[in-house]
This record gives C-alpha cells, structure tokens and sequence, in this order.
C-alpha cells in the first residue's frame, strides 16, 4: 500500500491498561522522561497502523505481541528526524514463536559457494519483512543486564539499511559531527566505531578460543561491524550505562545521531 494511503487511516489510540501493561512489562521503555513516554505511545499506535503482523506456524498475534514489538521498535526512532519513515520500506512483520532456522548461501574468496542452515531469533530483509522470534521479545523484559534486545537489534539494522546495504553506517544528518560533507561525515563515524568493534571482536575471539573473559555484549557482534553496530544500539537503548563505561566514544557518537535534539 501506498505510504500517503496509509497516512489517510485514523491512528487508534492505545488503551490505557494496554499500553501501563507494556511499559510494566518492559521497564527500560517507561524509564523515560513523561514527554518521551508520550511520544514513545503515539508512534506506537502509528506503526501499528501502518504494519502488518503474521504469526509462522501457528503462532496467533495478539494485541499484547504486536504492542510489545511496537512500542520496542519505535524507541531507536524515538528523536530521529523523518520517524517512521526510517521503516518506510517494509509493511510485514513475522512473529515465530520461537528461534527459526534461516538457510544461507555464501561465496568464498576462492568462489566456493557454501549452503548453511543458522538458528536466528530474527532477520531484517533489505527492502523486506522483519522476522521476530516471540520467545525472544518476550526475553527482553529480563535480558537488559546483557544489553540484549532482538526488536531493536533488528530495526536498528533496518535503520542501517535505510539508504543501501547494512554495513555499520545509517545515513548521516547533514554536518554529522561538525563534518561538511557526506564523506567526511562517514569517515568520522567509522572512526569510532570500526576501533570499537576490533577491540570487541578481539575480546570475543580470545574468550572464545583461548578462555579469556567474555564480554558482556553479545558475541553475535563479532561477526562484522554491521552486526556490532546493531548488537550495540541493543545496549545503548536498554543498558546505556553499561555501554558507555566500555564504549564511552560510541555513546557519544549514538547520542548525536539518536538524539540530535539533545533529549
């Protein structure tokens, strides 16, 4: 459907006892200033409006699974420019009930194609659904300690996406970090964060192989940079304390992008 076509149906509100029971639920949402909480609620009760969920394999969407995954993905977009439209280009969400089995194709270097099979709690197609494992959402009321949330984890890559391929880099405001070109805007962003996933990769690598001490941030970040950029926005929404007492310079880089207004 046509985007403005969708913007000609009345948003419904969210019932009170609804949206009080998402927030108990979800403590990291309502931990927000009275102003945020509000804004947090509205552009809950428009993305619900504008998505379509489908339960895979038998698993019903009830009002609490879509609000709970609403007013989760709305938070990265919270105080960004544009809101919504950073999800413009997608209309379906699946919910599993579960971890799902996604199939995978690679090329090597060598040109050898490789087929895998790989458990995932969710997946952002580019230009594409979103696929949610509920078991996982619903893990996020008790996961914040380790800066693990599946919702943002897969919208922030959507925010990724937003212009081009998820490579670690959303596209950048204008004058990004007192830069003056687009350029130098992604050049200054990976300046900080290319240093901060090396040092996390290295940290996962010698606790996986040589018993080192883990970090608290999912491994799944070690994978690329784009993937640790999403594994980080998880922290940054849910445990910024934590995440700023590792990666004091990439909070303060997610803080002038997420929220430009200062808020």
């Amino acid at each position: 459907m046509f985007r403005w076509l969708r913007n000609l149906r009345a948003v419904r509100p969210i019932p009170d006892a609804a949206w009080q029971a998402t927030l108990a639920r979800y403590p990291f949402l309502a931990e927000r200033s009275g102003a945020d909480v509000e804004r947090l609620r509205s552009l809950a009760a428009e993305f619900l409006r504008d998505k379509e969920f489908h339960g895979a394999h038998g698993f019903v969407i009830t009002d609490e699974v879509a609000l709970s995954i609403a007013a989760q993905a709305v938070l990265p977009v919270l105080h960004l420019k544009g809101g919504l439209n950073w999800y413009a280009d997608f209309v379906g969400i699946v919910v599993h009930p579960s971890e799902a089995v996604a199939h995978r194709t690679t090329t090597d270097y060598a040109g050898v194609v490789h087929e895998y099979d790989e458990v995932v709690a969710g997946e952002a197609m580019d230009r594409g659904p979103v696929m949610l494992s509920w078991q996982d959402v619903l893990a996020s009321r008790v996961t914040r300690d380790a800066g693990y949330n599946v919702v943002i984890h897969e919208f922030a890559h959507k925010i990724d996406m937003h212009s081009g391929a998820a490579d670690g880099c959303p596209p950048l405001p204008p004058r990004f970090a007192g830069t003056a070109t687009p350029r130098d805007a992604r050049a200054a962003w990976f300046a900080v964060l290319q240093p901060a996933f090396d040092t996390f990769r290295e940290k996962t690598i010698l606790a996986e192989r040589f018993g080192g001490e883990a970090p608290w941030l999912d491994p799944y970040g070690a994978q690329s940079v784009s993937e640790f950029f999403a594994v980080a926005c998880e922290a940054y929404f849910v445990n910024r304390a934590q995440l700023a007492n590792d990666f004091a310079a990439l909070v303060a880089m997610f803080d002038a992008f997420f929220r430009p207004d200062g808020r």
